[in-house]
């Protein structure tokens, strides 16, 4: 005889089934939530206008929409609305709970006046110290974002053009660009949805950062702009960056952690970071590791990206015999090269101009890396430079294919499996090895 379930206890485990599975589900919209920072729907919403601030492109907006800053986060936190309108402001300091939604035709530029930008302590160029603030700051702010369908200008093709070379310091307590956005020492924060466009030096500078969401950005700047990187992922950790579009005059993404002394002092990696579904335009690297190593570079994935003519080197390690570091445990994976310059740029001994320092005690490492389904037409399929005392190591091609005018030198490497790699070159040998 077929037994016949009970029917109580049987609704009781389908309804504790269900409670489990709603509260699951409450939960993890709950992480999600404190992920990618505040709800702007329903979080209550600050017109900068209604606080004094005038689109006309020509008003100084600054202490207008500060104020509706310091409003909205003593209210408790919401978003500060920026509308119809070009909006023309000085440097921007975000406050506890407070997001900024630039709206669709709406534009949010920035002066260049050096005196709107105050010297704040910060990290430039690897090295901690008083420099120009960003032009839109985060600063010590957990789960807020900067979002919308606008644009945020950073006038970079207005500022005045000093006789200097990219990388190079320049000189004087009060010279410095601002970058365009920088959070920094922030937690639980995203930016999404933006076009931003000419910042005056580097465009999204991410420093000492932990999770950190970067959705659907529009990264553009004229190409007499120098140093205009696209992103700076900063000694951060758990940082995804998806379906990013760059076009600018540097590197579009570089990945960072420290230079030579204070870098080793600060020892923070970068590490745990996942770049994906972008389009690399113009600039001088698709995705670069350093050249500022010295807290480490690891744990690091770009996959399924699309590189385009313009771009120097899209595959791209740099750091110096003075940085210390090691880079080590990245994946470049699934990626389209559409005529660049070269394919793979790694150079230990990068851009070494005066003044040059010494080595450090422990050189850089670079090691454990996975090239894997990277393909395309190039000008020349590029080189490896280690030191001496420090050769590049472990490094393994998977299922690549590169069509080239000239070949890949290597050049104090070690353990490098190039038995994934398929080369045509018009010109030369496919692989030349030295030392």
């Amino acid at each position: 005889m077929p037994i016949k379930p009970n029917l109580s206890s049987f609704t009781k485990r389908i309804f504790n089934m269900k409670t489990w599975a709603i509260c699951t589900a409450i939960i993890c919209i709950g992480i999600f939530a404190s992920f990618t920072g505040v709800n702007n729907t329903a979080a209550k919403k600050y017109l900068i206008t209604d606080n004094g601030a005038k689109g006309d492109s020509l008003t100084l907006n600054t202490q207008f929409i500060q104020n509706t800053i310091e409003k909205c986060s003593a209210a408790g936190g919401g978003v500060v609305v920026v509308p119809k309108g070009i909006f023309f402001s000085g440097a921007l300091f975000l406050k506890k709970g407070v997001s900024l939604l630039v709206e669709k035709d709406g534009v949010l530029k920035g002066s260049v006046n050096q005196d709107d930008y105050p010297q704040i302590q910060t990290r430039w160029e690897g090295e901690e110290r008083l420099w120009t603030s960003a032009f839109i700051n985060a600063i010590g702010v957990d789960g807020i974002s900067i979002s919308g369908e606008g644009t945020i200008d950073g006038s970079g093709s207005s500022w005045p053009v000093r006789n200097r070379t990219p990388g190079q310091q320049p000189q004087g307590p009060r010279l410095g660009r601002p970058r365009m956005i920088c959070f920094q020492n922030c937690k639980n924060v995203a930016i999404k949805d933006l076009h931003l466009h000419n910042q005056a030096v580097w465009c999204l500078h991410v420093l000492y950062c932990t999770k950190v969401e970067i959705s659907n950005l529009n990264i553009t700047a004229d190409h007499t702009i120098l140093s205009s990187d696209g992103m700076d992922i900063d000694s951060s950790d758990g940082v995804h960056v998806t379906g990013v579009y760059i076009d600018v005059n540097d590197d579009c993404i570089s990945i960072k952690s420290g230079k030579d002394e204070d870098g080793l002092r600060v020892n923070r990696p970068a590490k745990d970071i996942l770049i994906e579904k972008c389009h690399f335009a113009y600039g001088h690297g698709g995705v670069a590791m350093g050249s500022e190593t010295s807290g480490g570079i690891h744990d690091v994935e770009v996959r399924n990206c699309l590189v385009d003519a313009a771009n120097w080197a899209p595959i791209r390690f740099k750091t110096q015999p003075s940085r210390s570091g090691v880079v080590e445990n990245i994946t470049y994976r699934d990626i389209k090269l559409n005529n660049t310059k070269k394919a793979f740029e790694f150079n230990m001994a990068w851009r070494m101009v005066p003044p040059i320092k010494p080595p450090s005690k422990v050189l850089p490492i670079v090691r454990n890396i996975r090239i894997i389904n990277v393909s395309g037409i190039v000008g020349t399929v590029g080189d490896m430079h280690g030191l001496d005392g420090s050769p590049i190591r472990n490094v393994i091609f998977q299922n690549c294919n590169i069509t080239a005018q000239t070949g890949f030198i290597l050049d104090r490497v070690e353990d490098v499996d190039l038995s994934g790699l398929r080369i045509e070159v018009k010109e030369g040998e496919a692989v030349i090895r030295k030392n």
